[in-house]
């Protein structure tokens, strides 16, 4: 049986970002949830490591040295003092790129833990964290893989409040939003936000009261990915104004945008009515946690 690991979307029901400190970074708080869809990593014999991407992201995206999935395994594998693998990893593409959902350091995330299982590797899950910390920002969260506070630079973390099933809607307009030019754009407006982190309650007791709490709560990041991409600000009017979502916001640093909604039900007809009116655009129902 082929040994496979999920690799799930990260959303960001709030994300709090203060100006950059000296050294260039932006403290940050974010209350993150992961999605029941995201990509998939394979492991196959080869006689070198390799990784192949496919799927329906995957066409035409290069293969780096410098990608995070072969950073992650060459890591795993330098911490228990081996020579890299001799595996082929496929890695199953079915995030956008550049999205705002955490894509590539879940795939890191995902495959830290399928290979170091697989080759039954001496490391805990305290290793792995700490290596995924050091892959990028969002590296500690995706390896997790559950509802968690992020703050500083995303390394620390701790625990959510307990949640409900959330059910939710994730659009894509199917243009990218990179990241660095998000911040860019942040700073050049004068980084007005901060990372103050609010009080939360000890449980969210239905997804109608944690929509209007985290309706309090921003995205900083928001407003400098509209301006840059304004199909992001189209495709928030549209969730805004509908009668099924409790909350519209966007992930990350886009272009990724979520819904809260009551139940299934109300994600299912709402991803109904967005496909009927924008065939081109990803959108998935999902259930965060």
């Amino acid at each position: 049986m082929t040994p496979t690991a999920f690799a799930p979307a990260k959303v960001n029901l709030f994300l709090h970002v203060a100006p950059p400190t000296p050294d260039g970074f932006h403290p940050l708080s974010s209350l993150m949830v992961f999605a029941d869809v995201g990509d998939q990593i394979a492991l196959s014999p080869c006689d070198q490591l390799e990784l192949v991407i496919d799927g329906p992201f995957g066409a035409g995206l290069e293969v780096s040295a410098d990608n995070l999935v072969l950073r992650a395994v060459r890591a795993v594998f330098e911490a228990v003092n081996a020579p890299p693998p001799e595996v082929r990893l496929t890695l199953t593409k079915r995030l956008p790129i550049a999205a705002g959902l955490g894509g590539g350091s879940s795939d890191a995330g995902a495959a830290l833990g399928l290979v170091r299982d697989h080759y039954r590797l001496g490391l805990d899950d305290g290793a792995l964290e700490r290596i995924a910390a050091g892959l990028g920002s969002d590296g500690a969260a995706c390896f997790r893989q559950r509802a968690l506070i992020a703050r500083g630079r995303g390394e620390r973390l701790s625990a959510a409040p307990a949640m409900p099933p959330l059910d939710a809607v994730l659009v894509n307009p199917g243009v990218p939003s990179p990241t660095g030019a998000v911040y860019r754009a942040y700073d050049e407006a004068g980084a007005p936000g901060n990372d103050h982190t609010p009080d939360l309650p000890a449980r969210f007791e239905d997804a109608v009261t944690a929509a209007s709490f985290f309706s309090a709560c921003r995205n900083d990041l928001e407003a400098p990915a509209v301006a840059l991409t304004p199909r992001i600000g189209e495709v928030l009017a549209i969730l805004r104004a509908g009668p099924e979502a409790l909350l519209a916001r966007v992930s990350g640093s886009g272009a990724t945008c979520f819904a809260l909604c009551a139940d299934a039900a109300h994600a299912e007809a709402l991803v109904d009515r967005l496909r009927g009116a924008h065939p081109d655009w990803w959108v998935r129902a999902c259930r965060l946690g």
